[in-house]
């Protein structure tokens, strides 16, 4: 998860041009109250070590529900080779063998958890130019996930991993090969493993709900093109998608379907977020042309789990307001969301060993609400 990634990219010059907002989508009706499994996502510094500390995954508490080791990285930036190891002991004095860690990812699973490859990352970068590296990248990945026993794939593809083509303008269409070949090399995947293959992604705000006043380098050019990038490829999966959490951190200010800016800081900014996703919204500020809304049990919201985890953090006062609002509709602050969604799936947080340092307030408190 990128340190400044999304507030560095938010000031590098993309509104080089004004794109209406659009008319708001239509309201959903209120969802009648269903059963759902609340699902708390969690990322395991896994490869390396940092001001956290190292967590062995078999330390890991039941609270978390699916386990994204961080990360698997490309030996290249266009090689699609993917490669993942466990933290040098020299970095991570308490590291366990590879022996103990695949004998965590068996006991985790016994007990129902999923543990998944995250691949990508702020260092990460992992551009599939080629149809080659298409094709490394499905048998890398397969290679670890095989090793290790895994159930699944996270993508966290940040920086410059993903940008559109300067006529790739429309996405449920696109032709930028590094986004065409991702979304062919994930649905293979997927079809090797069959439907109990848990794939989830972790996009940043620029990549997602950005793309509801900016898509790509725009109309008249200029724009960032990496604005919006990563919708083509969650409309592509969406069938595919077990969960879907946005880093709601790291973030300039986001337009919502208001027409307002949200900055982050409080309930306000998670709940239009979320919003924009269980709603849909027009792209690009185009009213023909709206991203479909995602079932609410497809959606997580990401939050860093402690202050020095990532910019955004808010108390746990507020990621309740922010469920209160989306699942409830109280405590609904200044921004009116347009529904109710009981089953929302639940948080995503960066990360566990950063909850861990913080006295593991961040999943204690997911526990206390959903009980």
């Amino acid at each position: 998860m990128a340190a400044a990634t999304a507030c560095a990219l938010a000031a590098s010059g993309l509104l080089a041009t004004e794109a209406a907002a659009g008319p708001e989508p239509a309201p959903h009706a209120p969802r009648e109250a269903a059963a759902v499994d609340h699902t708390l996502v969690g990322y395991l510094h896994t490869s390396f070590a940092n001001g956290s500390g190292y967590t062995r995954l078999a330390d890991v508490p039941d609270s978390w529900d699916i386990i994204d080791l961080a990360f698997g990285e490309p030996t290249s930036a266009t090689s699609g080779d993917i490669r993942f190891g466990l933290c040098p002991k020299t970095e991570c004095p308490n590291v366990e063998t590879k022996e103990e860690f695949k004998a965590a990812v068996k006991a985790k699973q016994a007990a129902g958890k999923k543990v998944l490859i995250s691949i990508g990352g702020q260092n990460g970068q992992v551009q599939l130019t080629t149809a080659q590296a298409r094709d490394t990248f499905v048998s890398s990945v397969s290679a670890i996930i095989d090793e290790y026993g895994l159930d699944g794939l996270d993508i966290d593809f940040e920086g410059h991993s993903l940008s559109l083509n300067a006529d790739d303008t429309d996405f449920k269409n696109p032709k930028t090969p590094s986004i065409v070949n991702l979304i062919a090399a994930v649905k293979t995947l997927k079809a090797k493993y069959g439907s109990g293959f848990t794939l989830t992604m972790a996009p940043e705000t620029f990549f997602v709900q950005l793309g509801h006043q900016f898509y790509g380098t725009g109309k008249w050019g200029g724009q960032d093109p990496r604005a919006g990038a990563y919708l083509p490829v969650i409309h592509a999966l969406r069938d595919d998608l077990t969960l879907l959490h946005v880093q709601d951190y790291n973030s300039g200010p986001i337009m919502g379907l208001d027409n307002q800016y949200h900055s982050m800081g409080g309930a306000d900014f998670h709940i239009a977020m979320t919003d924009m996703l269980l709603t849909g919204f027009p792209v690009a500020g185009n009213a023909d042309n709206v991203f479909p809304a995602l079932p609410p049990e497809k959606v997580a919201i990401g939050m860093p789990a402690s202050t020095n985890a990532g910019n955004g953090h808010v108390p746990t006062t507020e990621v309740d307001k922010s469920l209160d609002c989306l699942t409830k509709g109280t405590n609904c602050g200044s921004y009116t969301p347009h529904g109710t969604w009981p089953t929302l799936r639940g948080l995503m947080t960066w990360s566990i060993n950063w909850d861990r340092f913080n006295n593991w307030e961040f999943s204690k408190n997911f526990d206390g609400y959903f009980g």
